[in-house]
């Protein structure tokens, strides 16, 4: 894919097939939430019923946390042919693109926090190497505040948690986030994707999914499954 090809979410799949399905919800599975020290058996085993891997980016300056790094994501992209959407949660994104796009980032999400100068380039930077672009709303930023973007990006993430922190459950409010944010984007809906990212349990899902998102970013909720097909079979009914 060039920097001139349609937009589409994840549209470039390394196994030469089409983008995928817009008429079933989407399983963007957080490789946070695997073995860390044994990724590659998490991505074999979870790689047939994933639709791409989340990989959360920090610099411990945005958010609290260090998170996966370039050479990491080079050393894991020929473990499988599923895309890789990197998360950055950080505070230049503008200096990462170019060395996430070389280590194998299909599609890349950055923070409207990090202010509209920063994260307008950080876009254009994302479309011109080809990768699917992607607009990251935090808990406590207004639904409004992506409409600039809109016509730019290939996805709006809204996080239902605090970012950088394990194991928080949804927030009252993000079901409400995701509602307006759909009716927000309007016919835009064709082609940006809805994703929900944070607080993804079995009970949340359902309401996340009536809410408006066409994809999750399931973690422990895959990951500490002991039936991968029945759990992404239930997933992809709702």
């Amino acid at each position: 894919m060039d920097a001139t090809s349609p937009p589409g979410w994840c549209i470039l799949n390394r196994s030469g097939g089409q983008d995928r399905p817009r008429t079933r919800m989407l399983a963007d599975v957080s490789l946070w939430s695997a073995d860390l020290a044994n990724l590659a058996a998490g991505i074999q085993r979870v790689e047939p019923f994933a639709d791409s891997f989340h990989l959360d980016v920090s610099d411990a300056h945005f958010v609290p946390s260090l998170l996966f790094f370039p050479d990491l994501v080079r050393a894991l992209r020929p473990l499988t042919q599923r895309p890789f959407h990197v998360h950055l949660m950080v505070e230049r994104p503008t200096t990462l693109i170019e060395e996430f796009v070389a280590s194998g980032a299909d599609a890349i999400t950055v923070h409207a926090e990090t202010g509209e100068s920063e994260a307008a380039a950080a876009i254009e930077a994302i479309r011109s190497a080809g990768r699917s672009a992607g607009l990251a709303l935090r808990l406590d930023t207004p639904v409004a505040a992506a409409e600039p973007y809109l016509d730019r990006i290939d996805a709006l993430l809204l996080l239902g948690t605090m970012p950088g922190v394990k194991g928080q459950e949804l927030a009252p409010e993000a079901c409400d986030r995701l509602a307006s944010a759909a009716r927000m984007l309007g016919e835009r809906r064709a082609r940006v994707r809805l994703i929900a990212d944070g607080g993804i349990r079995a009970h949340t899902v359902p309401m996340l999914r009536r809410a408006g998102a066409d994809v999750i970013v399931p973690g422990s909720l895959v990951f500490q499954s002991q039936n991968l097909a029945e759990t992404f079979a239930w997933l992809r009914a709702l």
